[in-house]
């Protein structure tokens, strides 16, 4: 039973986000003139928690781990912060999906590496495999490429418009 609540606190926000992916109108309706980036970014943020907390509760941290798993933790997230720089709440929480006008940037990360935030994502997981057992954290990975393969098929006729 312990590993069923795992895996679905572990798959719990993808769903939510290949729903906003395909149906940007009806996240933009439900947020009722509220950004809906911002908005995502909340939930998200809620949904990350809930992720954390799953992987906590099978995590075993009785013994410090040798040096090299920093190393993809700290180039994964290295990623992320990079991403986040560059395009922001915006771009990150889909505000091209919602109708948002959102630079297109081709700096490093982006034009060297195909979702650069996924790939630091998946990065910083795997050197999580010292202390979750693998089976989560392949899991996880699962919801990563699993978005990367929603995102990579946009439709632009399903993007919102700014007055919906």
């Amino acid at each position: 039973m312990e590993a069923i609540l795992v895996s679905a606190g572990v798959l719990l926000p993808f769903p939510f986000y290949a729903l906003l992916w395909m149906r940007p109108s009806l996240w933009t309706r439900l947020c009722g003139g509220a950004d809906p980036c911002h908005a995502m970014a909340l939930a998200s943020t809620a949904m990350k928690a809930v992720q954390f907390l799953a992987l906590a509760s099978v995590a075993d941290f009785s013994v410090w781990p040798p040096l090299w798993v920093w190393i993809p933790i700290a180039v994964g997230q290295a990623l992320n912060i990079r991403v986040y720089q560059l395009l922001g709440e915006d771009g990150v929480y889909y505000g091209v999906r919602f109708g948002k006008s959102i630079p297109w940037v081709d700096k490093f990360p982006f034009g060297y590496l195909r979702d650069p935030q996924y790939f630091g994502s998946i990065l910083s997981l795997l050197g999580c495999v010292y202390w979750i057992p693998f089976r989560f954290i392949a899991l996880w990975c699962a919801g990563y490429l699993f978005m990367m393969f929603v995102e990579s098929a946009e439709d632009p006729s399903t993007r919102a418009r700014k007055n919906e």
